[in-house]
């Protein structure tokens, strides 16, 4: 059943983004309430009051008892419009209900048993697929959240929408059997990535050789030195190459 409580507001007389900038200024936020048989009624909300009730993740599902003019209406928050720059509530829209009306609203998720569950014992991951369920139902029919139970769960198995029992009344907006969650392998690393550290002291070991190997008096420097000296045999292999003359004949 959903939370109902008594929200303090103030009546605006006009409308209008000129009225609505001039509650702003004065320290309120603008609101309206409507929907039923009467017409919309303006309000102003104190800005503090509105971000606590926002807070609270049954903000949508509870049933505010707002009193203008000493007349009571049952209302639920529909939407808050936010500053795109500091995030502060700039509007706020009540619908006016009664025990027939329809709502449409989110139901936060909640998850229970995962130290039941085989799958998340081995590694296995928990992938929430919704945090939320959108349902169609009475106000007074509203529950506060939806239990998921994860007892039993082995790694590749999921939670439909079927699978979970809601209370009378309500059903979700979303017609097919769609996941709610699934329990996903681990995810195992298996390339290891060496440190700076590691990879410049590997660096100045290779360097440390190659160093050696040159100032050694009779290793790299020596065979180099050596080919160089062997172009005189080059040379003197040419003046080899010329044939022997042949003997005179007698």
């Amino acid at each position: 059943m959903p939370k109902t409580s008594s929200l303090q507001v103030h009546g605006r007389d006009r409308a209008g983004k000129g009225a609505a900038r001039a509650t702003r200024r004065g320290g309120l936020v603008p609101g309206v309430i409507y929907g039923g048989k009467e017409d919309a009624t303006l309000i102003a909300l104190e800005p503090r009051i509105l971000v606590s009730l926002m807070h609270d993740p049954a903000f949508k599902t509870n049933i505010f008892e707002v009193e203008i003019g000493g007349k009571k209406q049952r209302t639920m928050a529909m939407d808050v419009q936010l500053d795109p720059v500091s995030d502060k509530p700039i509007h706020a829209d009540f619908r006016r209900i009664e025990k027939d009306t329809l709502v449409r609203v989110p139901i936060p998720v909640r998850f229970h048993n995962e130290g039941a569950s085989p799958g998340i014992k081995v590694g296995g991951v928990l992938n929430i697929v919704r945090h939320d369920i959108e349902v169609r139902s009475r106000p007074d029919d509203l529950p506060d959240h939806i239990d998921v139970d994860l007892t039993g769960l082995e790694i590749g198995d999921s939670v439909h929408i079927n699978a979970i029992s809601l209370p009378k009344g309500v059903k979700p907006t979303i017609a097919r059997n769609f996941t709610i969650c699934t329990i996903a392998p681990p995810t195992v690393m298996t390339v290891e990535e060496e440190t700076p550290a590691a990879t410049a002291g590997t660096a100045e070991g290779a360097a440390a050789p190659a160093e050696g190997a040159a100032a050694a008096p009779g290793a790299a420097a020596a065979p180099a030195a050596g080919a160089k000296g062997a172009a005189a045999p080059a040379a003197g292999a040419k003046g080899a190459a010329a044939p022997a003359k042949p003997a005179a004949k007698k």
